[in-house]
């Protein structure tokens, strides 16, 4: 069940109506069901391995804080931190190994063959390609999270199996996040939530926007990103170039959407998701990117990743191991691809490479007045940043390092911006130049709203304080723009968003 379809809109409304209408003890029961109806839409099996992880991780935590329990009744400190050690990798092995067997093994097993091909060996002549389960990155991460958080003491584990359950299956952001922290989520789950007005006007706001987002401009420039890349033999050069920066905005908007959704849909019911975006494309520096850029992925890999590595408290050398490490992970992590891993590893060269930037402007500073903060520099800063971003999402975009070297040197060749919307387009609803046009307003539209996110503002609140005829135009202006110009229908079908395969 997409968010993007009448059916989603239909079930969000119908499961906060009902939600309302139970006593607060009924509810967490009620959305638990919903959520669990909502993943069986993709694939009924899909249960069975969200069953499993949260079983585990439930369990887990509570024999984890039994063991503490024990262990400050007894004095017996030794044993049972041993105990608690094994338990800890244990509940940790299991839960990778479920996301390993599915998203790498064919990964491993492929590159396993293709090097023992290199040294005339053969490899092993089985197909592992398994369809990977949506949503099984993120809903790992968040209950491994929570165990995490339980065994250095951070939390205690949570009694209430249907409570902790919603908690790893709570269907606006189980599918592609954010990525909550059992101290936001979890938290909210065990108190009483009552009727909000604000809350409906602000949540339905929100998925409004989402929708304009994800339909209107990510989908839109998937149209001209997917046949330029498709035929990157044909459309070479500038076409490239081109469609490289579409698919910087496209995967910002498709994500960012799923995002802005999530947070509406939860917001319903009086529960708040963390922003998982804060306009990214305004930052100076890469490092300030990954700040503002799928923020609760960025901030799980920092503490439980980076940190215990030993962050940046071990030299300067072992910081940039640190990161090195990270990165590769989280390319890893997005998928089983070299492609992956380069664009990952690519963005931590990125990091390294302006901490030692940084460091010569330190010592520059002191010798001579190295102006940083005025206008120019400042653009020069964001533009800089936005186009290393946008080379790196190359190799995203691409999937595969073969697929994706090829493009790169397609890149390379120079030919004119002509007939590309005509080859893109196969539509009699809009000629070429109008299409351009509503995209292109779109996206203006998305960086004014995405300044004042970046100067600090929250634009729900200075939206909701301007005069009701503002309001009501500028509601009425989104839904006339999704209903004519959004991406749906027999022309395009349901667009599926990008971050459900990972």
């Amino acid at each position: 069940m997409l968010f993007n379809t009448i059916q989603y809109i239909l079930f969000l409304l119908f499961v906060v109506l009902i939600y309302y209408i139970l006593p607060q003890k009924l509810r967490c029961v009620w959305l638990l069901g919903a959520s669990y109806y909502f993943y069986m839409q993709w694939n009924l099996v899909y249960i069975v391995l969200l069953f499993s992880c949260t079983v585990i991780t439930y369990v887990g935590g509570l024999l984890l804080e039994r063991l503490k329990d024990v262990q400050q009744e007894t004095g017996d400190g030794k044993r049972c931190i041993d105990k608690r050690k094994v338990l800890f990798i244990v509940c940790i092995i299991l839960n990778l190994g479920i996301l390993g067997g599915f998203k790498y093994l064919s990964f491993a097993v492929s590159l396993l063959n293709r090097m023992l091909s290199y040294i005339h060996i053969s490899g092993f002549p089985f197909n592992f390609d398994i369809l990977l389960p949506v949503g099984i990155s993120f809903y790992t991460l968040q209950a491994l999270g929570y165990l995490i958080d339980v065994y250095r003491g951070d939390i205690y584990a949570e009694k209430n199996f249907v409570h902790y359950a919603l908690f790893v299956s709570f269907f606006p952001q189980l599918v592609a996040g954010p990525i909550e922290r059992s101290k936001n989520l979890l938290v909210q789950l065990n108190r009483e939530h009552v009727f909000q007005y604000e809350n409906i006007r602000k949540g339905l706001l929100l998925v409004l926007y989402g929708l304009f987002l994800k339909m209107v401009i990510a989908d839109r420039a998937a149209i001209i990103v997917d046949v330029i890349y498709e035929n990157s033999g044909i459309y070479s050069g500038f076409y490239l170039v081109s469609a490289t920066f579409f698919f910087a905005i496209q995967i910002y908007c498709d994500f960012y959407g799923y995002s802005t959704i999530a947070r509406g849909s939860a917001l319903l019911m009086g529960i708040h998701l963390m922003d998982n975006f804060n306009a990214p494309y305004y930052s100076r520096s890469v490092k300030e990117f990954w700040r503002r850029w799928h923020i609760s992925l960025s901030g799980w890999f920092r503490d439980y990743l980076y940190i215990p590595l030993g962050g940046s408290r071990k030299g300067k050398l072992r910081k940039a191991v640190n990161c090195m490490i990270v990165f590769a992970i989280s390319g890893l992590w997005h998928g089983a691809s070299l492609a992956f891993v380069l664009w990952g590893i690519l963005n931590g060269i990125y990091q390294v490479t302006e901490d030692v930037i940084n460091e010569l402007k330190k010592r520059l500073n002191n010798k001579f007045v190295y102006r940083t903060l005025n206008f120019s520099s400042k653009l020069f800063q964001t533009v800089l940043t936005f186009l290393l971003v946008t080379f790196a999402w190359l190799f995203f975009r691409s999937g595969e390092l073969k697929v994706s070297l090829e493009t790169l040197c397609n890149m390379c060749r120079f030919d004119n911006w002509i007939g590309v919307l005509e080859g893109a387009l196969g539509t009699e609803i809009l000629d070429g130049q109008n299409y351009m046009n509503v995209l292109l307003v779109s996206i203006l539209a998305l960086f004014i709203v995405d300044y004042q996110k970046y100067k600090g503002k929250d634009v729900v609140e200075v939206f909701f304080q301007q005069g009701w005829w503002f309001r009501t135009i500028v509601i009425m202006s989104m839904i006339f723009v999704i209903l004519l110009y959004g991406c749906y229908g027999v022309s395009y079908n349901v667009q599926q968003f990008i971050y459900f395969q990972f």
